[in-house]
């Protein structure tokens, strides 16, 4: 019996000068008292070509190594010549990327007759060095002497089998070395293999032919014609976008991207980097400003001078900063209504093969999105009137121009104390004239700047807010029949309780 593969075959696949191709091999078995029989081999064909043209076998190999070793039911095979450096094994290499723990992949040294005077693969064989789940085999084939003095396979056995035997750092190995125990290994671990992939490739398959059989029954008494079964293909299309849309905004799509961010981390990234920056980059002249707020308190006083800031004269400069928002806000606006754009664009490519349907998709999508961008303006620039409305100085964050003043001099004689250093809570009971009740007892907070107090303990409904500028607090002694805490809170600079 014997195997040809015709030459003419290995150009058919591979072509004049393409190097590799992870097609299987096809060899035809020629017997003269059988029938003949097409064998699959293990995929692989390789063709170098020596052409005026450079063909990059490095890249090509690697990539159909890959098409196979990625997979969790193959084995990988990985054989490394002795006296080259291991620990620099190519094919160790690429299966620790497929393979990091070692799970899959049987390591073959070879050429361990050709290594250094004094130096052995000891450790690699022993799996010590490089350790891997299967092992390693060592083997010693033929060298080209022996092909060339046409030294048969049995001898090249026998040969091998001694070497491993005389060899002191392998013959207590001996056993567990050479190809007849590569063969019988192999034979066995792929036979174990087959063996515990088997029951999931069969429920897999089980599973394709219940899919299968349920879609053949569907089509069975199709008609093409069927208006309820385009209205079922259409709207299940739909919803499909909807879906698929979603996934992208959210974040949980079936395909990441790790090119270019798009989506919902496009628009997230617009919140918090772009709109910020387009914030910080807005034009500000300190000394213009200055010269501004100068001529507003001088022109609002008129002919007379003033002691105080004018309450105009400080809402017409605050007012002019805050129209300065609008621009970068309607600038992001835009920003996010184009990716929004964009993203459900990139979603309609599934409806290709329905042009009609993707152009009414996204006339539709586009239509709602312009009508929304809109309104968002609208809703934006409304806050921002608002904001021109009406300015709250009593705000707890708001600094006037004397508190102001006021804290640069205390910084610059004492070290400040921190703004939000709680220094007592409690309930506190706030004497109010008998037409309106009483006494009424409130939760307060105190802190280094401030007496504020709530409805209750939560502290979400705000009552009031006192400032605490200038003064300081002192602990009263308790009464005789009152087990309650009393505290004072007094000028320093007009000596009054």
């Amino acid at each position: 019996m014997q195997l040809f593969l015709h030459p003419s075959e290995t150009d058919r696949i591979t072509g004049s000068n393409k190097g590799i191709s992870s097609i299987p091999i096809n060899l035809r078995v020629y017997s003269p008292n059988v029938l003949n029989l097409t064998l699959i081999d293990l995929p692989g064909m390789t063709k170098v070509a020596v052409g005026d043209q450079p063909v990059d076998i490095e890249h090509q190999i690697r990539e159909m190594l890959m098409q196979f070793i990625t997979k969790e039911s193959c084995l990988i095979l990985a054989v490394t010549p002795a006296n080259t450096d291991l620990a620099n094994s190519d094919a160790l290499k690429i299966s620790k990327e497929v393979d990091p723990q070692g799970l899959r992949t049987i390591g073959v040294i070879t050429k361990l007759d050709l290594m250094d005077e004094g130096t052995d693969a000891r450790d690699i064989l022993e799996n010590k060095l490089l350790p891997l789940r299967r092992g390693y085999i060592g083997v010693v084939n033929r060298s080209q002497k022996d092909i060339d003095g046409k030294k048969d396979i049995r001898a090249a056995l026998a040969a091998e089998r001694k070497f491993f035997l005389s060899h002191p750092g392998y013959r207590h190995i001996a056993e567990r070395m050479g190809t007849p125990h590569l063969q019988k290994t192999l034979n066995q671990q792929l036979t174990n293999h087959i063996r515990d992939t088997l029951p999931g490739l069969r429920s897999k398959l089980q599973s394709q032919v219940l899919s299968l059989e349920k879609e053949v029954e569907e089509y069975k008494n199709f008609r093409p014609d069927d208006p309820t079964r385009k209205t079922k293909a259409l709207l299940q299309m739909v919803q499909q976008f909807g879906v698929d849309f979603e996934k992208c905004i959210e974040g949980s799509g079936d395909q990441v991207d790790t090119s270019n961010l798009s989506g919902g981390a496009k628009i997230n990234r617009i919140f918090h980097e772009r709109f910020p920056f387009e914030l910080v980059k807005m034009e500000f002249d300190e000394k213009e400003l200055r010269r501004e707020i100068s001529y507003a308190i001088k022109n609002i006083h008129g002919v007379r001078t003033g002691l105080f800031t004018p309450d105009l004269a400080f809402e017409a400069i605050v007012k002019k900063q805050i129209i300065k928002l609008k621009e970068p806000c309607l600038k992001c606006i835009d920003l996010v209504i184009q990716e929004l754009i964009n993203t459900f664009r990139q979603c309609t490519n599934k409806l290709g093969s329905y042009p009609r349907l993707r152009e009414e998709t996204e006339r539709i999508v586009t239509t709602y999105v312009r009508e929304r961008d809109s309104k968002t303006k609208d809703q934006v620039l409304l806050l921002i009137d608002i904001e021109l409305s009406y300015i709250n100085t009593n705000h707890e964050d708001f600094i006037g121009f004397a508190n102001a003043q006021q804290r640069t001099a205390a910084n610059a004689t004492k070290k400040r104390v921190m703004p939000n250093q709680v220094i007592r809570r409690g309930w506190l009971t706030i004497n109010i004239s008998i037409m309106k009740g009483g006494s009424k007892d409130y939760w307060f907070v105190l802190t280094a700047e401030s007496l504020s107090w709530y409805k209750d303990e939560e502290e979400k409904e705000k009552k009031y807010m006192l400032p605490l500028d200038n003064l300081k607090l002192r602990d009263v002694e308790k009464g005789f029949m009152s087990s309650k805490h009393v505290f004072a809170i007094f000028n320093t600079e007009q000596r009054c309780g």
